[in-house]
């Protein structure tokens, strides 16, 4: 079942699981993702910080690149953790099939961070929806271009790891008030609920065809968010796997980062991280924190590398995996989590990169830059649709059923620089030519 493809279905005979048949089919997986249009404009995409501030730090592409890594890790030591228990090893994924996952994870970002991606459900919050990872799904299964009508083509594995949030718009959406009151100077409001887009329900109908109909409806469930809204209950175990890989990139990576361009200091680091460990603690920083205070903040590449790349080497042996009874069907059975004492020292880490660098007016202007110019463009398109929109995107635009969709695939499909140049051609009066290159 997880091995088959959309585009040939019928009649598809699946191979036993684990051979190296279906390997040689996430191998395939991994590189139509790494040839992908949406995987190299990953590399001018913000990640955190704005892209052209540096040429040192992460770009969605090298965060996508250091996700995949981890992700390896992490299942190589579920191996050697696990290397008595045949029925973990036989569903714990391969390398390709792991790598494909953390390579495309975040392929449905658009320009601009999650600034951009507000942007954009500020426009399609009553046409179905539009999140990032909803978006992953959108390429993968219609918009790549390996086919015409099934994106990239993927197994059903691949697919189904890709998908952090199996619920649809319309099942989580829940808008303040705020949202009703036309202005686009702040449109916070609009934050997407984690979900996929309700244009996509056949492909999410797809992908858990051959479930038993209690675990198709127990996967579909929904639960309480900390705000009160609805998310998503459940993952499969390769989601979780690279759910973990994500935040430790997002809390360690980021760090990294924040340290090289002098955005924290040592006063910080210490009042926030080292004075807030568990008294008593056996975890790495805390065995440590000479070793981390020095080579963290010594200004050394070398010496803050080496402190990165330990503190990850921390994180990853404290993953274990646990059975969730509910589930019978292996994939959404086991799952993988973190130990308690670690899971709070990378929340730790975490909140620290938020509080100093996401939420750091700096990097907020930057995204409300982004965020305004999305607005506009998206504004603009859907005002002169023909005099605007490639041809071949017309096309599509002209056939479709829920057009707002159509633009809103266009301008989410572009890079930073690209939707940069496109908004200054646009409205800037010195800029523009017939033979500007975009």
């Amino acid at each position: 079942m997880w091995q088959e493809r959309r585009r040939y279905s019928e009649g598809y005979e699946a191979k036993p699981f684990n051979s190296d048949t279906n390997d040689s089919e996430a191998q395939r997986d991994r590189t139509r993702i790494i040839h992908s249009a949406s995987f190299r404009r990953l590399q001018a995409k913000t990640q955190v910080l704005g892209i052209g501030e540096s040429d040192f730090y992460r770009t969605r592409l090298t965060h996508s690149l250091e996700v995949a890594q981890i992700c390896s890790g992490i299942c190589e030591k579920l191996r050697e953790l696990y290397s008595f228990r045949e029925d973990y090893l036989k569903w714990i994924p391969t390398l390709s099939q792991i790598e494909a996952i953390g390579l495309a994870h975040d392929i449905g970002h658009p320009p601009f961070g999650h600034g951009g991606e507000v942007a954009l459900n500020f426009y399609m919050h009553e046409h179905g929806g539009f999140e990032g990872n909803g978006q992953t799904l959108r390429i993968v299964s219609k918009l790549g271009e390996y086919s015409p009508e099934q994106g990239l083509d993927l197994t059903k594995r691949t697919m189904i790891g890709l998908l952090k949030y199996p619920v649809l718009h319309k099942e989580v959406a829940n808008y303040s008030s705020a949202c009703n009151s036309g202005t686009k100077i702040n449109i916070d409001a609009f934050k997407p609920p984690k979900c996929i887009h309700d244009d996509d329900e056949g492909i999410l109908n797809w992908l858990l065809e051959g479930l038993p109909n209690n675990e198709y409806a127990l996967f579909r469930a929904t639960k309480l968010n900390d705000k009160g809204g609805l998310k998503a209950a459940h993952k499969s175990f390769d989601t979780s796997i690279m759910e973990l890989a994500d935040d430790i990139s997002y809390g360690v990576h980021d760090l990294e980062d924040a340290l090289s361009l002098q955005l924290v200091t040592f006063r910080q680091w210490d009042d926030e991280i080292i004075k807030k460990l568990p008294p008593n603690s056996k975890d790495a920083i805390s065995k440590e924190v000479d070793f981390y205070n020095e080579k963290l903040f010594s200004g050394s590449n070398k010496d803050r590398k080496h402190a990165i790349s330990k503190l990850i080497g921390y994180f990853i042996p404290h993953i274990k995996i646990i059975e969730k009874d509910e589930f019978e069907t292996p994939l959404l059975k086991y799952q993988a989590i973190m130990s308690d004492e670690a899971n709070k020292i990378l929340d730790l880490l975490k909140d620290f990169v938020v509080k100093h660098v996401i939420k750091r007016p700096e990097v907020q202007v930057l995204e409300y830059k982004g965020q305004q110019m999305v607005l506009r463009l998206f504004e603009v398109l859907q005002e002169n649709p023909q005099r605007m929109l490639p041809t071949s995107t017309y096309m599509h635009y002209e056939k479709s059923l829920n057009k707002k969709r159509v633009i809103c695939d266009y301008i989410s499909g572009m890079t930073d620089s690209y939707a940069t140049k496109l908004y200054n051609k646009l409205f800037s009066p010195q800029m523009g030519s017939i033979f500007d290159k975009l």
